[in-house]
């Protein structure tokens, strides 16, 4: 029987994903990856160890993919968190699970996984191509080949799999939506998602870079009242606002972005209750009466952040700790468990993780990822209009619909 031969434009995750289990049909492969190394944006998830699944259920799985969440019933089934952890250990990438049934390489070292999918695709007979796809080429209806350096290399399938638009530096230039649209296809607009926030308050310059840890986070709708996110992490301080993993969480539950209302807030010091920091404030007075709430500040924060505290505290920062009001001191403390920020937008989506929106899932087939409008035409990964929450989600995603489009 004469091989079909398939064209996979991407080489990250769900596009090496996809080249395996399509060259383990018998399927003639060919990556095709613009970077000088395929997995580029790999490299950097997990702060460069790779939270690369979610010990967890298919259902669960669904449960944190607010956008089209249902699409990938098929794709699940077929690939599951389950079946991603056994592939990488079969492959010879040990695995564990960390808080949040995160599951990570035991090595801590995103390019042991970017090296596991590289060799195994190699192995089972993958041509990897370092080259740029200009363009796709359709004739009746259905796939002729990709455009290369001007000229047409003919193929029977074609798998776009080139990302969204989120960092650009490794490759994700929005080329998918591009080939989508040019098929037929409606594309969703694209926005960030899991991405950091700018707020209307100035982040001085002492406190812009700070990392703090063991933060409580809520995200509230100052239009409807309710809180819509709450977690547990690290914060860091931005010269624009804020970063870091519990707040790139919180992006992705806001929706509808709209400057001044949404706002975060973060409980300084969630172990303590309000009671056990008025007391502990009252014994750091006792012991220096003379002391000024600034330098009381000192011994509760780190030393950078005291000019933001005093500005939201709404108490003098040369006040005279022992000439303190119980109002102030109130105020103190309802600052250190109720830290405000409103937000007024997003980042730039090229700094986003993760790209929300993409080639419209009306469209593709979810029981084979191939598109309804071409014959031979397959999307899977982050080109698709499906994001998940932080958490291993994204790239369970992007391994289910590459696995489910290259076996097809």
């Amino acid at each position: 029987m004469t091989k079909r031969r398939v064209a996979i434009v991407g080489g990250g995750a769900a596009g090496m994903m996809a080249a395996i289990f399509a060259a383990g049909h018998g399927d003639d492969v060919t990556v095709y990856e613009k970077n000088p190394k395929i997995g580029r944006k790999l490299y950097i998830t997990g702060k460069g160890r790779c939270n690369l699944t979610n010990n967890c259920s298919i259902q669960t799985v669904i449960a944190n993919t607010p956008t089209n969440g249902r699409f990938l019933y098929s794709a699940l089934g077929r690939f599951s968190p389950a079946d991603t952890m056994a592939f990488f250990e079969k492959h010879g990438l040990p695995l564990k699970t960390e808080r949040g049934n995160r599951v990570f390489p035991v090595s801590d070292k995103a390019a042991d996984v970017v090296d596991t999918l590289f060799f195994t695709a190699k192995q089972s007979g993958c041509k990897i191509l370092h080259r740029t796809v200009e363009d796709i080429c359709i004739e009746n209806g259905a796939v002729r080949g990709v455009i290369v350096g001007g000229s047409i290399d003919e193929y029977d399938k074609i798998i776009i799999a080139c990302g969204g638009r989120s960092y650009p530096l490794t490759g994700s230039t929005g080329d998918g939506y591009r080939f989508a649209q040019k098929a037929g296809h409606t594309v969703v607009p694209q926005k960030p998602s899991l991405v950091p926030l700018e707020t209307k308050e100035r982040i001085p310059p002492a406190a812009a870079g700070l990392l703090l840890k063991n933060i409580a986070v809520t995200l509230y709708d100052t239009r409807t009242g309710k809180k819509i996110f709450e977690d547990f992490g690290e914060v860091q301080l931005m010269s624009y606002g804020l970063a870091g993993a519990v707040i790139l969480s919180a992006s992705s539950h806001i929706r509808e972005m709209e400057g001044g209302r949404y706002q975060i807030m973060m409980d300084l010091k969630p172990a303590l209750s309000q009671e056990k920091l008025n007391a502990r404030l009252l014994r750091e007075i006792a012991q220096d009466k003379g002391k000024t709430y600034e330098y009381l500040l000192r011994s509760l924060l780190p030393a950078g952040m005291t000019g933001l505290f005093v500005t939201a505290s709404g108490v003098p920062s040369n006040r005279n700790c022992s000439e303190m009001t119980k109002e102030e001191r109130m105020a103190v403390i309802k600052t250190l468990k109720s830290l405000t920020f409103t937000i007024r937008s997003f980042r730039p989506i090229e700094e986003a993780i993760i790209t929300s929106g993409g080639v419209s899932v009306k469209e593709i087939n979810p029981r084979t990822m191939e598109s309804k409008l071409v014959s031979g035409l397959y999307f899977a990964g982050e080109v698709i209009d499906v994001d998940c929450y932080t958490g291993g989600f994204n790239l369970q995603t992007a391994f289910s619909t590459g696995v489910l489009a290259g076996d097809n």
